[in-house]
């Protein structure tokens, strides 16, 4: 299964899916869902059974971005814990949020057994261990307000994993699976129902008619519908969200062990904290361990990310060997929760799904229903507390002006962050540089077999100059998360262009390379 970078992730054992052939394309639905991850793929699958006409349109492969690289932990806690979500939006909200993922975990449930799917879903116990004082304090907090919003938690003294903590907690009733099993055959059922996917169609316009109808142009084609989802992860183009929300990327690796493999899932408290739980594909049994997070573009050098988590993890369990390793993107909220609903600054029949942090796989199937509600009843119970067009002074804007604040940084110096080389032959095989020439800012990679791929360095999205990814291959832009391919091909929105393609020996002929 292809996915966004060179590494290849324990998923990806999976042959790519391989939509129903033959089947009669129109031009004309009732939705339009654009992303063929888990809050695609969901929303499709809802929409259909509930009588509309939809047509899912994916720009790569399903499972391509971040479903593809999930570690796949299903939790009913989050990232922001329920006591800053009581602080920020209110004790009924916070209540609303315990509810939404006892919802999100259930949806998973029923799909399994409505389609009789095989994805090794598993009910575990989740740990969350403090390792110094002020921790403490925060997994007391933590304990306390998710015991009072019906979360099932307590402290216990025993812990299936070899690290060292002060406190502990158990999350009971957690769970985990393959998230590629899952959506592969959510989207079969999706296309029995008389669904539609299409892979490899980006999406390149959507044109508002008068007639509220929406007309959405991918390779080369333009469908019709009265309503469109965004499922892809941040919408394209240049939007109020990209503001609200900063890209990061995570890593994971899976490892074979020695002796016995803790049977729960785990999380310490660190920044950025690391993640652990046991899966077994092809009767082979691995720790996946995840972390090492940072913004994306921030990162010199990507591959001592997953050295870090190596040392880690070998620190603590008798590893015998690494079989598996990957990054995965994800998009961290200014004010903690996800955006859910109508598309700022559309007409009002565009709908988004993002911000989702590091709890993708149950926001996604909680957006999914959400979304559905919305189009099929015209509510849901938890619109207003994700709206995408909410404004939360006290708990998104100091995140909101360090976001932009770190967007304009990056911006300003990758302008002036290039290098100076003599000669192209400086550059070797397998590496890359961001050079100045005529004005201009390139982006050089020298592949194995010593081709150089010569791009324009500003990224299509909003301009800021791209910086290589030296362990995914990428090229990543460090203002709003758009990556790209070697040869420029774009990876991840929001750019919808891939980047420029700079003819070398025109360039070469004037001047050289500074």
């Amino acid at each position: 299964m292809e996915r966004d970078g060179a590494n290849k992730s324990l998923w990806q054992g999976i042959e790519n899916y391989r939509p129903v052939a033959g089947l009669n394309i129109e031009k004309l639905y009732d939705i339009v869902i654009v992303g063929g991850g888990i809050t695609g793929i969901t929303s499709a699958l809802l929409l259909q059974s509930a009588g509309k006409k939809c047509l899912l349109l994916e720009a790569q492969t399903l499972g391509f971005g971040t479903t593809g690289g999930t570690t796949a932990h299903l939790n009913t806690f989050f990232d922001t814990p329920y006591y800053k979500v009581s602080k920020n939006f209110g004790i009924e909200n916070a209540q609303l949020l315990a509810h939404a993922a006892e919802e999100a975990m259930a949806t998973i449930k029923k799909n399994i057994s409505d389609y009789n799917i095989d994805c090794e879903y598993d009910t575990k116990d989740g740990y969350l261990f403090s390792i110094n004082e002020s921790q403490d304090k925060e997994l007391d907090d933590i304990v306390e307000s998710a015991q009072s919003f019906g979360v099932q938690v307590n402290f216990t003294n025993h812990s299936p994993f070899p690290i060292p903590y002060l406190k502990l907690a158990v999350f009971n009733n957690q769970a985990q699976f393959n998230p590629i099993q899952y959506i592969f055959s959510m989207a079969r059922a999706f296309e029995e129902l008389g669904g539609v996917i299409l892979q490899h169609h980006r999406v390149s316009d959507i044109v508002q008619e008068d007639d509220d109808q929406l007309s959405i142009s991918a390779n080369n084609k333009v469908f019709t519908a009265t309503k469109v989802i965004y499922a892809t992860h941040i919408p394209p183009g240049v939007n109020l969200l990209h503001f609200r929300c900063a890209p990061y990327r995570s890593y994971a690796i899976a490892f074979k062990l020695r002796g016995e493999y803790p049977d729960a899932l785990g999380y310490d408290m660190n920044d950025p904290y690391h993640y652990y739980r046991t899966q077994k594909v092809e009767d082979q049994l691995y720790l996946i361990a995840g972390g090492e997070d940072h913004k994306t573009g921030h990162e010199e050098n990507t591959d001592n990310c997953f050295r870090r988590l190596e040392s880690h993890v070998r620190s603590y369990f008798d590893v015998e060997s690494i079989d598996f390793k990957w990054s995965s993107q994800y998009y961290e909220p200014a004010d903690g929760l996800p955006y859910i609903g109508k598309l700022p600054g559309s007409e009002g029949n565009i709908y988004v799904a993002t911000g989702f942090g590091g709890n993708g796989m149950i926001y996604g199937t909680l957006a999914a229903t959400i979304l559905s509600d919305i189009i099929n009843n015209g509510k849901s119970i938890y619109q207003d507390l994700f709206d995408p067009n909410r404004i939360k002074p006290i708990a998104g804007f100091a995140n909101f002006v360090k976001e932009g604040a770190d967007a304009v940084a990056s911006f300003v110096k990758g302008k002036f962050n290039t290098e100076k080389i003599k000669t192209l032959t400086e550059i070797a095989a397998g590496e890359a540089k961001i050079l100045k020439q005529d004005g201009h800012i390139l982006a050089i990679y020298k592949d194995d077999a010593r081709q150089l791929h010569v791009l324009n360095a500003a990224c299509t999205h909003t301009k800021c100059t791209v910086g290589w990814n030296n362990s995914e291959k990428t090229w990543d832009c460090p203002c709003h998360g758009a990556r790209y391919s070697p040869e420029g091909e774009v990876l991840n929105g929001p750019a919808q262009v891939n980047l420029e393609n700079v003819d070398w020996e025109e360039k070469t002929s004037k001047s050289s390379p500074s």
